[in-house]
């Protein structure tokens, strides 16, 4: 948990950093159970704001809308992630299914043609995702609690560096 604020305060800038310290004090206490599936507290439309880093240093506010659709049994996950800003764009479909506190799928990037396989863990605080592709290497954490949700992506050998994001449900 710490690793990632510190990637938030140093990707994001201070005013994500305080909101997403914010929302982990406030909302995500990790002993806290998620009721039914680990899938459940995602289900939804989410909308917020973040942050985009480039690797030329560049960073850009994003306004972003996730929306995740369950499977009946709670078994598959569908995420659809659009973020933009005045001069870019993201969207990222993942397709996810999990057994025994495992995570196996697909993710892709749209606007930048990344796509791999997924393999990830299921945290005390959400989600864990390792993405391995032909000329993809990221990583994924989502951390989510009642109405608040918290998502960071690390590109490696990108044009992208990464991305913050802090969404509220409705």
């Amino acid at each position: 948990m710490g690793d990632l604020m510190q990637c938030l305060k140093r990707r994001s800038g201070r005013s994500i950093g305080l909101l997403a310290a914010a929302l982990l004090a406030a909302n995500l206490n990790p002993g806290a159970a998620v009721a039914g599936g680990p899938f459940d507290n995602l289900t939804g439309r989410w909308t917020g704001q973040g942050r985009l880093g480039f690797t030329e240093g560049q960073a850009e506010n994003i306004t972003c809308r996730a929306t995740y659709f369950a499977s009946d049994d709670g078994s598959k996950l569908d995420q659809n992630i659009r973020c933009a800003s005045a001069g870019a764009k993201v969207e990222i479909k993942s397709a996810l299914a999990h057994a025994d506190g495992k995570l196996t799928g697909t993710w892709s990037e749209l606007i930048y043609n990344k796509s791999g396989e997924l393999s990830g863990e299921i945290t005390a605080q959400g989600f864990r995702i390792r993405v391995m592709g032909d000329g993809l290497n990221a990583t994924m954490e989502i951390i989510a609690r009642e109405a608040k949700q918290l998502v960071e992506v690390h590109f490696n050998d990108s044009s992208l560096v990464g991305m913050t994001l802090v969404l509220t449900k409705g």
